[in-house]
């Protein structure tokens, strides 16, 4: 039999009291849900979005995480949206019961999936912050969801005159005749409402085709053919995936409708995605005009190189910046709030105006939430395709190029 001594006896005492000390001591961590498509025709776009959120959420811990929480570490707690938005929504209803602490949530990429999703957050009183576009996701009254987009109406309305603006620079006549492509999704339907009931009478112009398609696209003949057929001087897409938006450009290049000729306008991240590029080819892409809710501009080249150098990416882009960006919100938010409380995160987002930290993530340097949860000044982005990738030409905040019309025009 082992005698126990009283020396043993107090030695293990100070062991059981230091480590007891050490877990009084352990902040728990503060924990944020990242939902968004990880598998089906939107998962890369998910995944480029979790790349930024896992290089921001090691940045705040390795800089010494929440300090008004005395260090407390953020950790990402990751779901799949998958590809429908049946999905996305019992993947919200599993993320709500799984993790009651939650200190908030971000993501779900495409419109449809964020308004099924946030029914749900809704109920759960878990803040909830987004990219997607649809207008509709602010217009419910809730009080958990901020948009950090500018919505899709509102885009429809100041991307069309950038692009009239473009034209006219660049020496070519004003365009009278625009051609209407998109899916049926919640954010392209926002889109083409603003399109076709304000910013076409406002602008003089004439829709020449107007073509709706179910997403995935399986072929664009048709599609094409009525625009050859219409001869618009620019034709609006509002696909909502790298593969639809490849399917577009070949169908486009076949019928000898390239950029070059006739000036294309993507609408989304995906249109920048370094997986289209492989897709198809860059020929195709060159002179390709997107319009989007934020891209990385001069000011964030030490961002970019670090993200670069950390995924082996080509670049930073939309998804990736976003994924990054709501997590530096959501951290300057429970500085905040010096809680991680979720109504307290709720309320500081509702009250927060900073034009410093995640601020300088955008080209309008603010952020500040509307009481409908939308980010007050927010500003639309324009790219372009040149050399096989995309580079910024609007605002001049973001801008390193100036923008390129077809000569044809």
């Amino acid at each position: 039999m082992t005698q126990i001594t009283r020396r043993t006896a107090l030695a293990g005492a100070t062991v059981l009291a230091g480590t007891r000390f050490a877990r009084a001591q352990a902040k728990p961590d503060v924990k944020l849900a990242m939902l968004v498509p990880l598998s089906g025709p939107w998962a890369r776009s998910g995944l480029l979005e979790q790349m930024g959120a896992r290089m921001a959420i090691e940045e705040v811990n390795a800089s010494g995480g929440i300090k008004a929480l005395g260090g407390a570490k953020l950790k990402l707690i990751e779901f799949d949206a998958g590809e429908s938005a049946e999905k996305a929504k019992d993947a919200a209803q599993r993320m709500v019961a799984q993790e009651p602490g939650l200190s908030g949530g971000f993501g779900c990429w495409l419109s449809t999936f964020t308004l099924a999703a946030t029914e749900v957050t809704e109920r759960a009183e878990v803040p909830w912050m987004t990219l997607s576009y649809s207008d509709l996701i602010t217009n419910r009254g809730f009080k958990y969801v901020f948009q950090a987009s500018p919505t899709a109406d509102a885009q429809a309305k100041d991307l069309v005159p950038i692009i009239m603006d473009m034209a006219e620079k660049a020496g070519a006549k004003r365009p009278s005749k625009v051609a209407l492509v998109g899916d049926n999704s919640a954010s392209s339907v926002s889109f083409y409402k603003a399109i076709r009931e304000i910013v076409v009478p406002d602008q003089k112009l004439t829709i020449v085709a107007d073509e709706i398609f179910s997403p995935p696209l399986a072929d664009a003949t048709s599609i094409v053919q009525k625009l050859r057929t219409g001869k618009p001087d620019f034709v609006l897409l509002q696909s909502t995936n790298a593969g639809d938006d490849k399917i577009l450009v070949d169908k486009f290049a076949e019928f000898g409708l390239t950029s070059q000729k006739m000036a294309m306008v993507g609408g989304g991240g995906h249109w920048c995605q370094p997986e289209l590029a492989k897709l198809t080819t860059k020929e195709h892409l060159e002179g390709v005009i997107v319009g989007l809710a934020n891209w990385p501009g001069k000011a964030m080249a030490d961002i970019t190189k670090r993200f670069i150098e950390r995924t082996k990416e080509p670049w930073f882009g939309h998804d990736s910046l976003f994924g990054y960006t709501h997590v530096m919100t959501y951290a300057a938010a429970i500085e905040h709030a010096g809680s991680a409380d979720k109504n307290k995160v709720m309320q500081a987002l509702h009250t927060m105006d900073i034009k410093d930290g995640p601020a300088r993530f955008f080209p309008d340097g603010r952020i500040k939430f509307d009481e409908k949860g939308r980010r007050v000044g927010a500003k639309l982005c324009v790219v372009q395709w040149r050399n096989g990738e995309p580079v910024p030409v609007f605002p001049a905040a973001v801008a390193t190029h100036p923008a390129v019309w077809p000569r044809a025009s």
